[in-house]
């Protein structure tokens, strides 16, 4: 006998806000309303190296980010879906793995930039550390045809 897949309350949708996040972005608003669940978007900040305030990430550019999530949240609520946001600081793998389990998310969708098996190699992927240390299940989303593959 099958196990019964546990509710999913709460979608976390770990994006870049650039155009390689798109597909994710519309498959996690699309889980969320036909689920009935919450999505929270999140965004890492990585802190600038060098001359940078003792807090890390400049504050104009917190602000941009906060209104890049704030237009997908809204994109979100006008298609139906709970929607609220975080921006994080640090390291992009490790913030979407600890905002998951700070937040308590039931499942992360990613986005991948469609790198070759050489480009991961070389630059690492967000999206491959959050699988593979992520406490829920994890919903990698390809780029569309629309949007080509980097390598």
């Amino acid at each position: 006998m099958v196990p019964a897949m546990p509710r999913v309350e709460t979608i976390l949708l770990a994006t870049d806000l650039t155009g390689a996040s798109s597909a994710a972005t519309d498959q996690a608003i699309d889980l969320a309303v036909r689920l009935g669940a919450r999505l929270l978007v999140v965004t890492v900040m990585e802190p600038a190296k060098g001359g940078v305030a003792r807090h890390g990430v400049r504050p104009e550019a917190r602000e941009i980010h906060a209104r890049q999530a704030q237009a997908v949240v809204n994109e979100a609520r006008a298609s139906g879906a709970d929607a609220s946001f975080l921006v994080w600081e640090g390291d992009a793998g490790h913030g979407i793995v600890a905002a998951a389990a700070a937040e308590g998310a039931d499942l992360i969708v990613v986005g991948t930039h469609g790198r070759s098996t050489v480009g991961r190699f070389l630059l690492g992927s967000v999206s491959d550390h959050v699988v593979h240390r992520a406490g829920c299940p994890v919903l990698v989303v390809r780029p569309t045809d629309d949007d080509p593959p980097e390598d």
